[in-house]
């Protein structure tokens, strides 16, 4: 009678419980599984990130009445997004066959980031199951802001997620509504980016892979999405570059772009805007298709850089060239002519630039010792020599405070920023929007650091 009992009772309570009242053995015995009649997750959705499989995979068994795996089943489990808190798409293989109870799905991935996220299991014929609430999330390995809208490069897949304005589908996501949070560019079939760049009202990438190709998409007025024609794109088009030219970098300015091919003597290509002749072919032409920037004989470009309607390279040895507008002595070659071809830089002597940033009317560039230049308009102090009225045709010292050093500058419309080895921020120019981030909408002169 006590055994019947005891084995009663470890069905039916937990073992310690029974074990506490009869003293039967803590071991529940095998319960031999039912008819299957549920679905239930045994690997919840954990550790998701936007636009990458789950990780570990989801699981979901097949179960009798009391939640036992049925080892049996084989049944094809079906999964689907319950709550959808960002509008987002599931994707991978949705439909698995169960083995041995269990349904695992190896590739499933969520594309937009948000918190509160459900799956949805289903069966024919068995109850369903909800998963446990997730978040997906994002994780950056660069982001390019320029314009009205900012573009982030993810660090595993090379996906690309934009937001801001897309009243020209410059989000890439195939409508042109305005996203106060990231949404992924549509990307062709197979392609993920190495890179990405904005201009105004149009984005570029660089894709992954051998063939280096450039995909560009948003406003098309200048043929800046180098396709071929004139006609805006919600999602991104393949740059028509000609036969036998890939890329190894690609740069936005207002309304053009310009590529840096692979190879040791690298060439760069423009294409889109040329009413100041940005492109630096020698005309004033718009071109739909990538054109060969005519840079004097021997110059090959280690980096380019496009601004407004000016266009900067520097080269491996550390010259600096810029060509296309020049109304503020933005091209630094000691005028304020614009020049259709590729012009030097008058750096100050024994001055080198290891990179170089091209902004809206004004250039700036970092020396490999870690002295920031910058040259051309300075009505709110961008080029961060002390002084906010004197445009500058030439190269001048940016004054850091003591004892900072550059890793690199980035130019924007009426403001630069710079970055040291250690990941400090400074900034200087205009700040009325606060830009700068130093806590105040004041205007600076010279570096303030950005605040933590």
């Amino acid at each position: 009678m006590r055994a019947m009992l005891c084995r009663h009772l470890l069905w039916t309570l937990p073992a310690a419980l029974a074990a506490g009242i009869l003293g039967c053995e803590q071991v529940r015995p095998t319960q031999p599984s039912g008819a299957a009649t549920k679905l239930g997750f045994t690997g919840q959705p954990t550790n998701v990130a936007a636009a990458q499989p789950i990780t570990p995979a989801v699981q979901v068994a097949v179960q009798d009445a009391v939640g036992n795996s049925v080892l049996g089943a084989t049944d094809a489990v079906t999964v689907t997004l319950g709550s959808n808190p960002s509008g987002g798409t599931l994707g991978g293989t949705m439909t698995v066959s169960a083995s041995q109870g269990i349904a695992t799905f190896a590739d499933l991935r969520i594309d937009r980031p948000g918190s509160g996220y459900t799956l949805l299991a289903s069966a024919a014929g068995l109850s369903g199951a909800t998963s446990t609430p997730f978040a997906v999330t994002l994780t950056f390995a660069a982001v390019t802001a320029s314009g009205l809208h900012t573009c982030g490069l993810t660090i595993v897949t090379g996906a690309a997620y934009c937001w801001g304005a897309n009243g020209s589908g410059q989000l890439g996501d195939g409508t042109m509504t305005n996203r106060s949070s990231p949404v992924l560019v549509q990307a062709p079939a197979g392609v993920s980016f190495a890179a990405v760049t904005g201009g105004d009202l149009h984005t570029c990438g660089l894709a992954t892979g051998l063939s280096a190709a450039a995909y560009c998409w948003g406003g098309n007025g200048s043929g800046q999405l180098g396709d071929g024609t004139m006609t805006s794109r919600s999602s991104p088009v393949l740059v028509q570059a000609p036969a036998g030219v890939s890329f190894a970098a690609v740069t936005g300015g207002a309304a053009h772009t310009c590529g840096l091919t692979t190879g040791l003597s690298a060439a760069a290509y423009c294409w889109g805007g040329n009413g100041s002749g940005q492109l630096g072919d020698g005309t004033k032409t718009n071109q739909l298709t990538p054109v060969l920037v005519q840079a004097p004989a021997g110059v090959s470009f280690a980096a380019v850089t496009a601004g407004a309607a000016h266009t900067c390279g520097v080269t491996a040895a550390g010259a600096a060239y810029c060509w296309g507008d020049n109304g503020f002595g933005q091209l630094g070659d000691g005028t304020t002519t614009n020049r259709l071809t590729p012009v030097l830089v008058q750096a100050p002597a024994g001055v080198s630039l290891a990179a170089v940033g091209a902004g809206d009317f004004h250039t700036c560039g970092v020396t490999a010792t870690g002295a920031a230049y910058c040259w051309g308009a300075n009505g709110s102090g961008q080029l961060g020599d002390g002084t906010n009225t004197t445009n500058r045709l030439t190269p001048v010292l940016v004054q850091a405070p003591a004892g900072v050093s550059f890793a690199a500058v980035t130019a924007g419309a009426v403001h630069t920023c710079g970055v040291t080895a250690a990941g400090t921020a400074y900034c200087w120019g205009r700040n009325v929007e606060g830009q700068l981030g130093d806590g105040t909408t004041t205007d600076r002169l010279t570096p303030v650091r950005v605040v933590q």
